[in-house]
């Protein structure tokens, strides 16, 4: 199996994620703050969360995905994930998601997080479309993809059957056109 791709910015080391890690991340896991939009029921064991790294390892294996675990460098422990799922390779889009531990919110770690990811998409992955589902009443991370260059294609009816409900999303996207000129600097960063 090739070797897992480690991503480090001025703050973080977004690494693999590995079952040992499964004790920290019940801690946002099992937050019904931080799983609800993301579609689940919070997580009640480490069992539970030991079958969410498997998923991970298994889209890695794939190649429909790829999540990293998000880690502060000065403190080594996963207090969240980012990265790709839903990854078409023929089509060169994937779909990114993230979820951060709630004492972490608003310190700018998941905007961190998330632009390195995209940098390695279109670097290293060579996606020309990546997209962004999120909840309407899911206001902080819609203001986080917009701010990243993201732009809203339109609201998805009833998009998904979660935590027993329908649900509408936004879908939201970015194609590489789209990127900045600060996103692109670093091309050969990865």
């Amino acid at each position: 199996m090739k070797e897992f791709p480690i991503i480090e910015t001025k703050r973080l080391l977004l690494r693999e994620v590995e079952l040992e890690d499964a004790k920290d991340m019940l801690t946002y896991l099992s937050d019904q703050d931080v799983v609800k939009p993301m579609g689940l029921d919070p997580f009640e064991t480490t069992s539970d969360v030991c079958e969410e790294i498997r998923w991970y390892s298994t889209i890695y294996e794939k190649g429909t995905g790829i999540r990293w675990g998000i880690t502060l460098k000065d403190a080594g422990i996963v207090i969240g994930s980012c990265g790709f799922l839903n990854r078409i390779a023929k089509h060169y889009r994937a779909e990114v998601g993230y979820e951060l531990r709630k004492d972490y919110w608003r310190k700018g770690i998941v905007s961190e997080a998330l632009e390195a990811v995209v940098k390695y998409g279109y670097n290293c992955l060579q996606l020309e479309r990546i997209e962004a589902l999120i909840e309407p009443s899911n206001i902080p991370s819609i203001k986080l993809v917009e701010k990243q260059g993201f732009s809203r294609e339109g609201l998805l009816r009833h998009y998904e059957f979660a935590c027993g409900r329908f649900e509408d999303l936004y879908m939201y996207s970015m194609i590489k056109g789209d990127l900045t000129s600060d996103l692109r600097k670093d091309k050969n960063e990865f």
